[in-house]
């Protein structure tokens, strides 16, 4: 009978992401050795068409995100039956259970699990090395990939296609011994494989079930079943020899029974995910000569994913060396002689299929594209920091155009776009609280816009009255009469009263504004030349703008411009410079009023536009004029901001207000 390697249609997901656990680190994108893992909305989810089931994802995982299918449950079912059990033991036992010096103890506790036959694993290996030894010394000029790891036979199958007749034709140590099993046991017998690799778990067929040392540890616990309670047992015939070396790197190169130096020529050794991928390479380049491969894909059987998390691979690498040892010094090599002879005609014969699953290569634009989304335009800006789990920059790229990896996957990129996101936040903030405050500004304005119409009203009859009659005294009176200076003083006052008054109407009605297309730079330069200033002020007349015309009520702009220049000029009594400055974007224009004054202490910032709010002497203002001014603003839909400066710790002093306005509020 010739067996066939797992078709991967049939094959069974045996590596999976606990999605609740998996933290977005990418370690397990950066040490699977194929790239098997798509990140999908910040999740590593397992491409199970991909993947070899090294299991290095399970093994690296900090977090318990990435985990293999288990069979504990099944197989305590199983020894729960009357029907005969045989364990197949994998010889890196001696790695996994360094606390069990006697192997004899290790096998009363599986007996005592229920199992009737346990049977070493080294004895399939002994099989398997006196098959290739045929392959190794014949005279053929072909040059083989041994096949007894399954993830390596997977990475051939899937990655290299056209290497597959260079697999060495024959089983793995597992299905030797199964069929030794099943050969001196009965084909009835049932057969649990336990060992330290899940890529075992897809060879069931052969065997009923397989068993990491990790599960056969939960087993044991669950039954209670400790080393100090059992009867010590030996394993059952055939016993293993020198097979039970494979586990550990160059395993099989010292079973094999040929002259050192020609077997240093003939066999190169490599283990672990980058170094057996390497070999690989340069063996489809056909840069190794006559040279044979032996490839682990873990550091060692000694190292899989299914052996208990934190040991050290030197000791427990010391332990298999110890245990074959002590076993060699009491090993019955003529009984293990004829064993061999009696299952010489074995058919270990095994058929590899291809199931090529690699992806096609992005073109250079697509690459290139991706890059370009990532800010990445030239070689300086490719760091290869490996943080996305690829090696280097472009790898991800590839990745990204493939469907495997995300954007976000790259660490400076993601860095970039959260600082974006920081400035866009606190500018988002920023216009909250400038919204806020102009919320509370006109709240503020409309409660003083009710009281003001109110006092208007009320004063507008009797002010009236007083302006009539004291004109009428004025005009009876000689120039000489001591009493006309008391009666100016009172018209005097009755009109400044009016003006004010006048003030409060304007402020509290709800004024429409009249639009007129209107030239905003001789319009602004009509209102500096209505300034009256002293010669110590200099003014500085700026415009930027492209297109000069918008729709503004001229009165009442005219009115925020003589408000604010005049302003400014009174914050400089020492002298200073008044500029205007104009700007405009295709849908705003931008009026700015600065001066090199005294500032507005920071204290008054949030008064400016409260009505009767001043910081003028008694009797040179109202406080009317910004209230005014914010409110014609408002009415064209714009926006006004205030900056000062009172330090020159900080600075050039001064204000400068900022006009926002819309070119055209009809639109």
């Amino acid at each position: 009978m010739t067996a066939e390697a797992t078709d991967n249609s049939k094959a069974r997901q045996l590596v999976y992401t606990v999605k609740d656990r998996c933290r977005v680190c990418y370690t397990c994108v950066r040490e699977c050795p194929v790239k098997a893992i798509r990140i999908v909305n910040g999740q590593a989810q397992i491409i199970p068409e991909r993947c070899i089931a090294c299991g290095n994802c399970t093994r690296v995982c900090s977090q318990g995100a990435k985990a293999y299918l288990r069979a504990v449950d099944e197989v305590a079912a199983m020894l729960d039956t009357d029907r005969a059990v045989a364990c197949c033991l994998a010889p890196s036992f001696p790695a996994e259970f360094q606390e069990i010096m006697d192997s004899r103890i290790l096998v009363g506790m599986l007996r005592q699990l229920g199992f009737r036959y346990v049977v070493e694993v080294a004895f399939g290996a002994d099989l398997v090395a006196a098959e290739y030894k045929k392959l190794l010394n014949g005279k053929q000029s072909k040059h083989y990939i041994n096949s007894d790891c399954p993830a390596i036979v997977n990475y051939v199958r899937y990655y290299f296609p056209k290497l597959i007749d260079s697999l060495v034709p024959v089983v793995s140590p597992m299905i030797a011994t199964a069929r030794v099993i099943r050969k001196q046991y009965g084909n009835d017998i049932r057969i649990v494989f336990v060992g330290p690799c899940i890529a075992k778990k897809n060879e069931v067929g052969e065997v009923d079930q397989v068993l990491t040392f990790v599960e056969l540890r939960e087993l044991l616990t669950r039954k209670k079943i400790k080393p100090a309670k059992v009867t010590p047992s030996g394993f059952d015939p055939p016993i293993g020899g020198k097979g039970a070396l494979f586990p550990i790197s160059r395993g099989l190169f010292r079973n094999i029974d040929i002259d050192g130096i020609e077997k240093e020529d003939k066999i190169i050794v490599a283990e672990g995910q980058e170094d057996f991928k390497e070999l690989i390479s340069e063996f489809d380049k056909g840069l190794l000569g006559s040279s044979h491969l032996e490839l682990l894909c873990c550091r060692g059987c000694i190292m899989g994913p299914g052996m208990s998390p934190n040991g050290l691979r030197y000791a427990r690498r010391a332990n298999i060396n110890d245990y074959n040892r002590r076993k060699m010094r009491n090993f019955d090599t003529q009984e293990w002689k004829e064993n061999l002879q009696a299952l010489s005609d074995l058919d270990l014969r095994q058929k590899f299929q291809k199931a090529e699953k690699m992806i096609n290569m992005p073109n250079e634009d697509q690459i290139k594209q991706v890059l370009h989304s990532m800010n990445k335009y030239s070689d300086d800006d490719y760091l290869n920091c490996g943080a996305c789990g690829y090696s280097t920059c472009r790898e991800h790229a590839v990745a990204i155009v493939q469907g495997l990896a995300e954007n976000e996957m790259c660490l400076p990129y993601t860095i970039d776009m959260l600082h974006n996101s920081i400035n866009d936040l606190n500018h988002s903030n920023r216009e909250l609280a400038d919204a806020k405050e102009a919320l509370k500004q006109t709240e503020k304005l409309a409660s003083m816009g009710q009281l003001s119409a109110g006092i208007a009203h009320e004063l507008n009859n009797p002010l009236g009255v007083i302006t009539m009659y004291s004109n009428l005294l004025l005009d009876e009176l000689a120039d000489d009469n001591p009493s006309r200076k008391d009666i100016e003083l009172i018209v005097e006052q009755a009109e400044r009263c009016r003006k004010i008054v006048g003030g409060l109407l304007n402020f509290a009605r709800k004024n429409q504004v009249r639009l007129v297309e209107t030239n905003i730079e001789k319009f602004t330069q009509r209102s500096i030349e209505s300034v009256i200033k002293p010669e110590t002020v200099s003014i500085i007349f700026n415009s930027y703008m492209k297109n000069q015309y918008a729709m503004i009520d001229t009165d009442q702009m005219m009115q925020v411009l003589t408000n604010l220049e005049k302003n400014a000029v009174e914050a400089m009594p020492d002298g200073g410079t008044l500029t205007v400055e104009l700007s405009d974007t295709a849908d705003e224009i931008t009026i700015k009023v600065k001066d090199t004054g005294i500032g507005i202490p920071e204290e008054n910032m949030d008064k400016m536009f409260t009505p009767f709010f001043t910081t003028k002497e008694r009797g040179k203002g109202t406080g009317l004029g910004l209230s005014l001014v914010y409110g014609i603003v408002k009415m064209h839909r714009g926006k006004i901001a205030i900056t000062s400066n009172t330090s020159d710790n900080q600075g050039q002093k001064g204000t400068e207000i900022t006009i926002t306005l819309p070119r055209n509020i009809l639109n």
